[in-house]
């Protein structure tokens, strides 16, 4: 076995993508969202989140158009969108595909049924979402959500996500 001081599988500097590395300057909150479709559950992480206030108030991410959560949001209409705590790094890393699911993402963590999908037991900060509408953006999907539903029950430290990682938030106690 090697042990490496950087990733093995890295593009060296001259071939690296300079908008991935803008992207992965801006720090982002880590969400999961949920869906039912057709034939079963699906989900994704997703951290390009935008939170438009009005009345309705939307949701919007940026989606890969082939993943299973695109295409049971496009089925359903609705999604469960959960704020990942700090604590659930491993679940962020399951739905992103990125850590081994065996019998399935949704056998990681207990999973509660909503309306708009299911959500991970406990969760504190979540909505359920209708989807208006998608608009290819790039390599991938904007889908446009109406805020339905909001929990907001927990104080936990959201899970960030930057540089390919997910550090702590530094914060000073409320």
């Amino acid at each position: 076995m090697t042990i490496h001081d950087s990733h093995p599988f890295a593009d060296p500097p001259s071939a690296r993508d300079a908008v991935r590395a803008l992207r992965g300057r801006l720090a982002s909150g880590v969400t999961l969202w949920t869906a039912t479709g057709e034939r079963r559950p699906a989900g994704l992480t997703v951290s390009s989140v935008l939170v438009a206030n009005g009345t309705p108030a939307r949701l919007l991410a940026l989606l890969d158009p082939l993943a299973d959560l695109t295409d049971a949001l496009k089925s359903s209409g609705r999604a469960a969108v959960t704020v990942l705590g700090d604590g659930q790094r491993q679940l962020a890393e399951v739905f992103a595909g990125a850590a081994p699911a065996p019998g399935g993402a949704f056998r990681q963590a207990e999973f509660t049924e909503t309306d708009w999908g299911p959500v991970p037991a406990g969760a504190g900060v979540w909505a359920g979402v209708r989807l208006e509408g998608v608009a290819e953006v790039g390599w991938s999907l904007v889908a446009t959500t109406v805020v339905e539903h909001v929990v907001v029950t927990g104080e936990d430290d959201p899970l960030i996500h930057y540089r390919g990682r997910y550090p702590r938030l530094d914060v000073e106690q409320r």
